[in-house]
C-alpha cells in the first residue's frame, strides 16, 4: 500500500501540472477532481497502513477504508475528461469497476464471523488490478507510455 501513496504523489503532481494560468475552464475542473482523488486517495491509504491488525475490529476498520476507496474510485469514473485525455476514459471506468468488485469480495472475505482465504486472494487480485490500471493513467497523463508484458499498442 505504501506504493500506492508514492502514486498518489506523483498524481498530485501531475494535476499542479496539467493546468496554468489562462488554461481552459474544462481543463482547469479536471486538474482539481484529479487532485481531489489523489489527495482522497492518499489519505485512505494512510488509514489503511495505519490499522493495528492485532486490535479488534481492524477487519472493521479496513472494510470501511476499502468502502471510502471505492467510493472515491466511483468519482473517479464520474468526472469529465477533457478531449485531449480522452483516451484514458476507458482505464478510468475498469479502475472502478475493478475497485468495486474487490470492495464486495473483501466484505465476502471477511464476512460474519469466518475468514475466507480464498475470497480475500480473489478480491486482493481486482485491489491490485485497480491499482495497476490507475498507474497506467497517470502514466499516460504523464505523456509517457506504460510498459509492461500485458500491455499493447495500437498505433
Amino acid at each position: 500500500m505504501k506504493k500506492k501513496l508514492l502514486l498518489v504523489i506523483t498524481a498530485v503532481a501531475l494535476a499542479f501540472s496539467l493546468t496554468a494560468c489562462g488554461e481552459d475552464p474544462e481543463l482547469a475542473k479536471f486538474k482539481s477532481e484529479m487532485e481531489n482523488f489523489c489527495n482522497a486517495v492518499a489519505e485512505i491509504d494512510e488509514g489503511i497502513n495505519s490499522i493495528d491488525v492485532t486490535q479488534e475490529g481492524y477487519r472493521e476498520q479496513l472494510l470501511e477504508y476499502l468502502d471510502k476507496a471505492e467510493d472515491e474510485f466511483k468519482k473517479l469514473a464520474s468526472i469529465s475528461i477533457p478531449e485531449e485525455f480522452s483516451y484514458i476514459q476507458e482505464l478510468v471506468i475498469s479502475s472502478s469497476e475493478d475497485m468495486t468488485q474487490a470492495v464486495e469480495q473483501f466484505h465476502e472475505a471477511f464476512g460474519t464471523d469466518s475468514y475466507n482465504e480464498y475470497t480475500f486472494e480473489y478480491a486482493n487480485e481486482y485491489y491490485q488490478r485497480a491499482y495497476k490500471k490507475l498507474t497506467y493513467i497517470i502514466t499516460l497523463l504523464h505523456g509517457d507510455i506504460p510498459d509492461g508484458d500485458d500491455i499493447t499498442i495500437y498505433e
